[in-house]
Parts: C-alpha cells; sequence; structure tokens
C-alpha cells in the first residue's frame, strides 16, 4: 500500500502534537508536586538565544496546522500568540488538532505534486508539496517537539523517549 499524504502529514503531526500535551500534563503535575512556579518551566530556555518552551510549542503548532493547510489548499488558521501557561499551551494545542483533524484525507490527494509557496529570508520559495513535507515542514515540527520535550527533560521532568514517541 501507497504511503498516503494524508499519514505522512496530517495523521504524524497530529500523534506528536498529543503527545506533547501529555509531556505538558507532566511537566505541570511535577510543578505542582514540588511547588515550582510553572512559569520557571514555561520561560525556560535551553540557551539564551534560543526560544522558551512557550515559543517552542507555539511554532510547532504553526508548523502543523500551516503544513497541513498548504498541502491541502487551504486557509491558514491564525492564532495569537499569548499562551503562557500549561492550560493555554495545552488549548493551543487541542486547537490546532482540530483543524488538523478536520482536514480530510481527500484534500490531500495530489498534494505530494502541488506547489507549495513559502516566504524565505523575504523571497518566494517554490517546492513540490512533497519536498515541502519532507525537507520543511516535517524537521521544522519535529525540531521544535524535540526542544519542548529537552527542555522540560533539562528541567528533571521524568519523561523519557516512550512520552516523545508515544504509542501510535
Amino acid at each position: 500500500m501507497k504511503l498516503s499524504m494524508h499519514q505522512a502529514s496530517a495523521v504524524r503531526f497530529a500523534a506528536a502534537l498529543r503527545n506533547l500535551s501529555a509531556i505538558l500534563d507532566k511537566a505541570e503535575a511535577h510543578a505542582a508536586a514540588r511547588k515550582i512556579d510553572p512559569a520557571a518551566l514555561t520561560a525556560f530556555r535551553l540557551y539564551p538565544d534560543m526560544f522558551p518552551l512557550t515559543r517552542q510549542v507555539q511554532i510547532a503548532c504553526d508548523t502543523a496546522k500551516g503544513a497541513a493547510a498548504r498541502l491541502a489548499g487551504l486557509e491558514i488558521p491564525q492564532h495569537e500568540d499569548t499562551e503562557q501557561s500549561f492550560a493555554e499551551l495545552k488549548a493551543r494545542i487541542a486547537k490546532t488538532l482540530d483543524f488538523i483533524e478536520s482536514v480530510k484525507a481527500e484534500k490531500l490527494e495530489g498534494a505530494d505534486e502541488r506547489e507549495v509557496t513559502l516566504r524565505q529570508r523575504g523571497q518566494d520559495v517554490k517546492m513540490s508539496g512533497l519536498q515541502y513535507l519532507l525537507a520543511h515542514a516535517q524537521p521544522n515540527f519535529y525540531f521544535h517537539v524535540a526542544t519542548a520535550y529537552n527542555i522540560l527533560r533539562h528541567n528533571g521532568i521524568e519523561i523519557g523517549k516512550r512520552d516523545f514517541l508515544g504509542s501510535s
């Protein structure tokens, strides 16, 4: 059976976002159990020139919804980047999941050959849907999900590879 663009994009993004939400649940529980201000975790960054946890989650969500929309030829939903708490970050993930899961598999048929245009460094870059998914969207998405995971793991949250990969 041939791998569909829906399976390669929307299904994978949704699974990773559900895993990220579960990791945030563990971080929130960790902070509560140890009486740590949750903002100490949500504002944490691995290095001064890197984004904090909140921005890592926002970018992961933006990348996933942007990819699903571009590949399906839909308008990209806009979300304000105001999240600060674990609850707000999980709500952002839930909104993103709602959108991704609303994109029907049929809308992604042929998306591998559909032209996608991105604005990068002030220039329009055109590529096939498959090239966009494999060379841009997925690597960017997983970079930010992994960085969010690493921020929390670095701060002592008891999570491991199984939490990152999930069961799907």
